[in-house]
Order: structure tokens, then C-alpha cells, then sequence
């Protein structure tokens, strides 16, 4: 097992637009269907898979490019370093000040660290000024126990 961390911060627009963030309906809409709703399912078919956007499902990171990958690690408590150092990073720039505290931060870690061991894929989403979002993730592979077909990226 070994875990891969994932980093995106952009437009809060752009973050909303959630049909983007869902990986498209297996089943494409049927033949008669609004042209609308079927070039809406061709868009979200042909760029689901390739924006860096977060999906709404952690697991779907790992079908996201390979560049999206910000670091492998085969330890949680390194994979949880990471999401700790991003936190300390960004900290300054949460657009709540009640997310700021670094005790509480502390404690994401640490939870974060529990859960990764345990097999399980952990994400946290910040406002940050502007309005502009980030969001942090650390998907767990080999196999992922959300989503275990789906492939890990980097091996």
C-alpha cells in the first residue's frame, strides 16, 4: 500500500461547476435526449479524466493525469507530513479564522496519519481569499478500499 497526495487551488467558480467534478454517467443519454444534456454529457465524458479539478469522490484523483500526483509516499505518517506542511502553507490564507488554528490543524494531521494507515483516503477543502478554494487529498492505492478497480497512477 502507499499513498499518493493531490494539491488544486483556483476560482471558487470553477470549484462549484460539480458536473466537472463527477465522473460521467456510464451510460450516455438516450437518442432523442435535449442537445444540450448530451453535449453537457460529451464535455464531462472528455474532460472529467483530464482536469486537474478535485473530484467529488477522493478515490477519482487516481484517474486524474499523472501530473496531478504531488508526492508517493509508502508511509502515512509521511503522506500526513505533507498534508501538514500544505495546511501550515496556506493557513495564513483561509478565509476563516477559526481554520487558522494551528492546535486544531495539528489534530487533522494526526487524524489524517490514523486514517491513511488504516487504508483510507483523507481530503480536506479550504476557502481561501479572493474567493479562490484549495483543496488537498492523499489517495491511498494498491488497491484503493473506496474504488479498488480503479488503477493507480504512479506505481
Amino acid at each position: 500500500m502507499h499513498h499518493h497526495g493531490y494539491l488544486w487551488t483556483g476560482p471558487k467558480e470553477r470549484f462549484d461547476d460539480e458536473a466537472l467534478r463527477r465522473p460521467p454517467h456510464p451510460d450516455p443519454p438516450p437518442a432523442g435526449s435535449r442537445p444540450e444534456l448530451i453535449e453537457r454529457y460529451r464535455q464531462v465524458a472528455a474532460e472529467f479524466s483530464t482536469s486537474d479539478l478535485p473530484p467529488l469522490e477522493t478515490a477519482y484523483w487516481l484517474v486524474k493525469p499523472r501530473s496531478s500526483v504531488r508526492g508517493t509516499w509508502d508511509e502515512a505518517k509521511e503522506a500526513a507530513a505533507w498534508l501538514g506542511e500544505r495546511l501550515a502553507e496556506y493557513a495564513p490564507r483561509f478565509a476563516s479564522e477559526s481554520d487558522r488554528n494551528t492546535a486544531r490543524l495539528a489534530r487533522l494531521v494526526n487524524a489524517a496519519a490514523g486514517q491513511l494507515h488504516a487504508g483510507a483516503d483523507v481530503s480536506y477543502g479550504y476557502y481561501l481569499e479572493r474567493p479562490s478554494h484549495l483543496s488537498l487529498a492523499v489517495v491511498t492505492c494498491s488497491p484503493n478500499r473506496a474504488i479498488p478497480e480503479l488503477a493507480c497512477p504512479v506505481a
